[in-house]
């Protein structure tokens, strides 16, 4: 039984500072299944070993995805481990052998919980939400439902359900993306119109956007230089600013 504070500072390095000077990294397979299994910022950071033992040593986690799956909380698009999480996640649900109804709970997942999420954050996960569009073209119902939005009288999605294959995911549509067409930062309004076309197969590169930070958005805007902007001005003609007023024919403005 660690601390939180030293788990966290252990598995932080563990992916690049210990297992390749390891002999059998395999021995590490229990340490690092129970620390997945902690929750929070201890699972985040317990990806990085579980995909180095998955991807080259031939681990076998049947719950993976499952528990991949619970780690989608709000505070997902908070923490300061939330580059690496989706650099992760990016890597784990690239297969295109992964089934239609895992990837659809993940979209939808993601896109419930972008609601409450700021706007760097934002322009982060709608680009991955439309990579995982172009990698599983099945779950392109989501958006486009053959009978149209109007098919649905209600969401069916469960967001309670743990097991992605009972969240009804597939049902259901994205109407959370169609909500943030709307929102009050134009880059993240713009980003979401994406889905009104038809998406290009090349995928969008998120390496740069995994970083971003509200300083950063706040500093671009900052910078921009504003063009001519149409203004609503009439000219001052009187005391009271009135083109026909009385106190113009007995009072001047100097």
């Amino acid at each position: 039984q660690l601390p939180p504070g030293l788990y966290k500072k252990v598995l932080v390095i563990l992916h690049d500072s210990i297992l390749p000077y390891m002999n059998e990294p395999t021995l590490m397979i229990d340490f690092l299944t129970v620390a997945y299994g902690i929750g929070g910022a201890i699972s985040l950071l317990a990806l990085n070993g579980l995909f180095i033992l998955i991807h080259q040593h031939n681990l076998e986690y049947p719950d993976f995805y499952k528990k991949l799956y619970s780690l989608l909380d709000p505070s997902i698009y908070h923490v300061k481990y939330r580059a690496r999480f989706f650099h992760l996640a990016d890597l784990f649900l690239s297969s295109s052998h992964l089934p239609a109804y895992l990837v659809a709970a993940f979209i939808k997942r993601l896109s419930r919980l972008a609601l409450t999420a700021p706007p760097e954050a934002l322009l982060m996960v709608i680009p991955f939400i439309c990579n995982l569009f172009r990698r599983h073209p099945a779950c392109k119902v989501l958006v486009h439902r053959p009978n149209g939005p109007g098919d649905l009288s209600e969401d069916p999605y469960i967001m309670e359900q743990e097991e992605p294959s009972e969240s009804r995911a597939l049902e259901s549509s994205l109407w959370e993306l169609q909500s943030l067409q709307n929102h009050y930062h134009p880059d993240v309004a713009q980003a979401a119109a994406v889905l009104n076309q038809s998406l290009s197969e090349i995928e969008d590169d998120i390496s740069g956007l995994l970083e971003l930070s509200a300083s950063e958005l706040f500093d671009k805007e900052v910078k921009k230089t504003s063009a001519n902007v149409p203004l609503e001005f009439e000219q001052v003609r009187g005391l009271f600013g009135k083109k026909n007023d009385i106190f113009a024919d007995h009072f001047a403005l100097d």
